[in-house]
């Protein structure tokens, strides 16, 4: 009888271990689902918090030439192949004044804008002075040293700025020009006093000519009042003519052409848009690439990819030898077979 009992007894107690034991994991399953399932709907409303995220791009043109308008658009092209429809741009152009470039800059600061492109020296310096806080990046900006007036220049500007640079080897200019014009013993380097960068181009430059025992001579014009008057002194006194990345130049070349031409004397230009307008040959970059690996940097920037105070100024991937054919006909220049035709 005892040991009936205790059989009775030992059913009862494995039966109450099994019931306890299937309660507690159904109630474990069931507040892991859930917490799961919390999890999941996060994930999902940052997924979608991200998706919809748009963006807006300011962008400060200096003035509307080939240079600066291939800049702009490979600087678009690449952040729409990146983000697609969720940025858009806020472009405007400052018609070649620089005080247009401050009001402008101010106004995409107003409508708070989540990066600004600025496209040449003048919207750089304008937009260094109106903001700290959104994103700059330049592009067509030779020297960033001498546009915002930085003593120790490392190669980052640091705070809210960076970009690319146009600079093409000046040495290589200066070999160019020495190549093709030998027999040359005066050049003169016309430019735009206003552009900071290019006086900067004009002083290095003419260190490498003056060493290979070339005379130079500055001629500056103030703006476009005066670019006819000052390239036909540049042309009575010179062999040669060197005109560097000048934004002024590049949008009065008709202008120059109309002087140099019938003068005779060549021009060796710092890029490919003044050397189709009034030049014979050119060590140039692709503006169009150059503005498109700045948008590639500002991909990273808007993303969260990159911090922008750490990122050091770009500059174009290669450079080429170009010549203006029916310049170089007119003036009977003959140019080596490692140069390419500017196209039409």
């Amino acid at each position: 009888m005892k040991k009936a009992l205790a059989l009775v007894l030992a059913a009862m107690l494995l039966v109450s271990m099994a019931a306890c034991t299937g309660t507690a994991p159904a109630a474990t399953t069931a507040a892991t689902t859930a917490a799961a399932e919390t999890t999941a709907a996060a994930d999902e409303t940052s997924a979608q918090t991200e998706t919809d995220k748009t963006y807006v791009v300011g962008i400060c043109q200096l003035v509307q030439h080939p240079a600066l308008d291939a800049a702009t658009q490979g600087f678009k092209d690449a952040l729409t192949e990146a983000l697609g429809g969720a940025v858009s741009f806020n472009e405007q152009n400052a018609s070649g004044e620089s005080v247009n470039c401050a009001t402008i800059v101010n106004s995409l600061i107003a409508s708070n804008v989540d990066l600004i492109l600025a496209n040449a020296t003048s919207p750089l310096q304008a937009a260094a002075s109106a903001t700290a806080d959104i994103p700059v990046l330049g592009t067509s900006v030779t020297d960033y040293a001498s546009a915002l007036e930085i003593d120790d220049w490392n190669g980052t500007v640091g705070g809210n700025i960076s970009g690319t640079s146009d600079l093409a080897p000046l040495d290589q200019q200066a070999a160019m020009l020495r190549e093709l014009f030998p027999d040359a013993k005066t050049v003169g380097l016309l430019y735009c006093s206003a552009e900071t960068n290019s006086k900067y181009q004009v002083d290095v430059i003419r260190g490498y000519l003056e060493e290979a025992g070339l005379t130079c001579a500055e001629f500056a014009f103030t703006d476009t009042n005066d670019v006819t008057s000052v390239t036909q002194k540049a042309c009575d006194s010179s062999d040669v003519l060197y005109i560097p990345t000048d934004n002024t130049a590049a949008s009065n070349t008709e202008a120059i052409a109309n002087v140099v031409l019938p003068a005779g004397v060549p021009v060796i230009a710092g890029e490919e848009g003044i050397c189709k307008g009034c030049g014979v040959a050119t060590l140039s970059i692709s503006y169009y690439d150059l503005g498109y690996a700045t948008g590639k940097m500002a991909v990273k920037i808007l993303t969260g990819e990159a911090v922008i105070s750490t990122m050091p100024v770009e500059y174009a991937p290669q450079v080429t030898k170009k010549y203006n054919a029916a310049n170089c006909e007119a003036l009977n220049v003959t140019v080596p077979d490692d140069y390419i035709a500017i196209e039409d």
